[in-house]
């Protein structure tokens, strides 16, 4: 099995995407193609040792930078890394593309390049979270801001699928974030899709809460690309002051000094189950092949984990899986348009405005 690795892309390329390339091939076996520019990744790859590893280079002679636009780089940068990465897929040279690069490149390119699978009208981004009981996903991460009810009842089926065959759930909990977890809560978007996953074949428990996103009462969390990605930005910087204000109240004296030798263990388990490294990237759902987009700054060992995790989306048949359930979902879908309470809304709506002009006479 051959993986595509963004070479250039990312906050600290070439030197930690070839290295966490280079561990990838060495731990896993897995044949990685590194695609850029192939004099600097060369010179890279001399700085370490690689005899006999399953490495080759593909070359690439542009970059989409991480503050481009990406449909200028799409459109301008016919060789870019991002882009020459998913030919590969497309021609079956490779099976999977990671990349650490501007992650809007990414999305459009593998949607340009690969099209979308058969039934899905929008991909979305996979956001792997620690929880009180293991493992649990948020879809859309960020890869769509403005959402119709159909699509969220997409991401929650897709999203059921990826729990199911990668992370091994034998029957996931699909949940709608919300403000609540009454009916009358959330929004016409939410309160739409809602209507339809109850009655799809996935195990659809309702709306579910914030506070339920890492308490491990759900495994797929579905949500819309701003508050998804809000939602993962906010986790992070709590995560990053906590740690700072333990620092802060900790002090420099002997007894808070011993004390942090004694939670130093518990303290950096607590932080590798956050250290987004550990996941190694976000999976793009609803593309017609794998794309991994991995953090700005991903270390090495992040770089060695996404390759890993393409390599179980492949093994795990994610696509082909995701067809079959839209298909067996597909009435259901068409539903997601509008739903009894939208209709119901509506004839309340117009109720309301006939009574006010009745009043006017």
């Amino acid at each position: 099995m051959k993986i595509a690795v963004d070479a250039m892309g990312g906050d600290y390329a070439p030197e930690v995407t070839v290295e966490g390339a280079i561990l990838a091939a060495r731990e896993f076996n897995t044949h990685v193609i590194l695609v850029g520019n192939q004099e600097v990744i060369q010179r890279e790859l001399l700085k370490h040792n690689t005899k006999g590893l399953p490495l080759s280079v593909k070359h690439a002679s542009q970059v989409i930078g991480m503050g481009e636009s990406p449909s200028e780089g799409l459109r301008k940068k016919k060789d870019s890394s991002i882009r020459v990465a998913f030919e590969l897929i497309k021609s079956g040279e490779a099976k999977g593309l990671v990349s650490a690069g501007n992650s809007g490149a990414v999305l459009a390119t593998g949607i340009y390049i690969l099209k979308k699978l058969e039934g899905v009208d929008r991909p979305a981004i996979v956001a792997l979270l620690p929880t009180l009981k293991g493992v649990s996903i948020l879809l859309d991460g960020g890869a769509n801001v403005v959402c119709k009810a159909s699509h969220l009842v997409q991401f929650g089926i897709m999203g059921n699928v990826y729990a199911r065959y990668v992370l091994g759930k034998q029957d996931p909990k699909v949940g709608l974030l919300s403000n609540g977890e009454e009916d009358s809560k959330g929004t016409d978007l939410t309160r739409d899709a809602h209507v339809v996953l109850k009655n799809s074949f996935i195990n659809y428990i309702g709306y579910v809460e914030g506070m339920n996103v890492y308490d491990g009462s759900v495994d797929v969390v579905v949500c819309d690309g701003f508050v998804g990605n809000i939602t993962l930005k906010i986790s992070e910087g709590l995560v990053y002051a906590l740690g700072n204000i333990f620092k802060t109240e900790m002090g420099n004296g002997l007894r808070s000094k011993l004390a942090y030798i004694l939670a130093k263990k518990p303290l950096n388990n607590i932080k590798k189950r956050f250290d987004y490294s550990e996941y190694g990237g976000a999976p793009l759902l609803g593309i017609d092949g794998i794309g991994i987009i991995s953090h700005g700054n991903s270390s090495a060992r992040a770089i060695k984990n996404a390759v890993q995790m393409a390599t179980r989306f492949v093994s795990s048949r994610v696509n082909t899986h995701i067809i079959e359930d839209l298909k067996r979902n597909q009435g259901l879908q068409k539903s997601a348009k509008i739903s009894p309470i939208k209709i119901w809304e509506q004839i309340k709506e117009k109720i309301i405005h006939a009574e006010e002009k009745w009043k006017d006479k």
